[in-house]
């Protein structure tokens, strides 16, 4: 049975970017960066009305196929409800196509605000396990969307033997020295565009070596981040789509060069250093600038978080 909700209840959700695959960690590691879309929400009698500040305003849809509008209703769904009517309001601070997770982050804040609502009527909030797993149907693979429901640094999987796939994650105990240093550029990509210049098969030494990178990525993650150089290699997707991001691919290549751990963020264009140094070299800061790359010392995002009324929720 459907819960139909009356106009005039409220719900507010907060949720972060999220860089992907972190190198090796192809749609399986993530990592929320402290960079957050605000998402406010009123039930109405009829209709939809979606404001958006920041970016995105004027170019994504503001009719029901906005994102946060499919995963608000997807979420309500989910919990045993609808809305006949909506007001969403949405400000965004999370750069679009970027390879920032602001899709996810869409996803993510739409079912989070959902749960909002669903508290006041009276039902039961999806909880984390069910976040990760509508979000990522939303998004096909669950690295960003796991990072944006868990905060932090994030393993994730996926079983493509269920019907529907089936999406999980766990959270990692982020080693306390590490900085994260996004460099974004004006640029813009799409994860569609870059995803059809991956081979459909790759040779068994290439899997090998991914493997291990990836393995030892979470060793660097949580206890030894002397590693990351070495753990950050990657050969199954970053080399591929480097030509189509000649700019980002160069300064992932230099940050290297000055011994700072760096890979695309996600599908690129923006560019992800992890570092225990509180700065980076001169060299990497003035070409970052001369090639339109905004670069900051940003720190880890928080899990996404949800209120009706006055109380912020987990």
């Amino acid at each position: 049975m459907t819960l139909t909700l009356p106009a005039g209840l409220t719900s507010h959700a907060t949720v972060a970017a999220s860089s992907a695959n972190l190198g090796p960690g192809f749609d399986s590691l993530g990592l929320a960066l402290g960079l957050y879309d605000e998402i406010a929400v009123e039930t109405t009698d009829a209709g939809l009305i979606i404001e958006v500040d920041g970016e995105g305003a004027g170019q994504v849809p503001q009719t029901a196929e906005h994102l946060v509008v499919r995963a608000l209703h997807r979420g309500l769904a989910a919990g045993g409800a609808d809305a006949p009517g909506l007001v969403v309001r949405c400000r965004n601070a999370i750069p679009h196509s970027r390879g920032l997770g602001s899709s996810a982050a869409a996803v993510v804040g739409g079912l989070a605000a959902a749960n909002g609502l669903l508290t006041q009527a009276d039902l039961e909030p999806l909880s984390d396990a069910q976040l990760i797993q509508l979000s990522s149907e939303f998004e096909g693979h669950p690295d960003n969307a796991a990072a944006a429901v868990l905060g932090g640094a994030v393993v994730s999987w996926s079983d493509t033997r269920t019907t529907p796939t089936t999406y999980a994650a766990a959270p990692l105990r982020l080693h306390p020295d590490i900085h994260a240093f996004p460099a974004i550029p004006q640029v813009k990509s799409s994860t569609a565009e870059t995803r059809v210049l991956l081979p459909d098969r790759v040779s068994h030494v290439d899997a090998r070596f991914n493997l291990s990178r990836a393995a030892l990525l979470v060793v660097a993650l949580t206890e030894r981040p002397d590693l990351l150089m070495v753990a950050t290699e990657d050969v199954l997707h970053q080399p591929q789509r480097g030509p189509a991001m000649p700019a980002s691919a160069e300064y992932v290549r230099l940050l290297r060069r000055c011994g700072v751990p760096a890979v695309l963020s996600g599908a690129g264009p923006a560019v992800l250093a992890l570092t225990t140094s509180a700065e980076l070299p001169r060299e990497a800061v003035e070409f970052g600038t001369a090639n339109g790359f905004t670069v900051s010392d940003m720190g880890v995002g928080e899990a996404v978080r949800w209120s009706s009324g006055v109380a912020v929720r987990r």
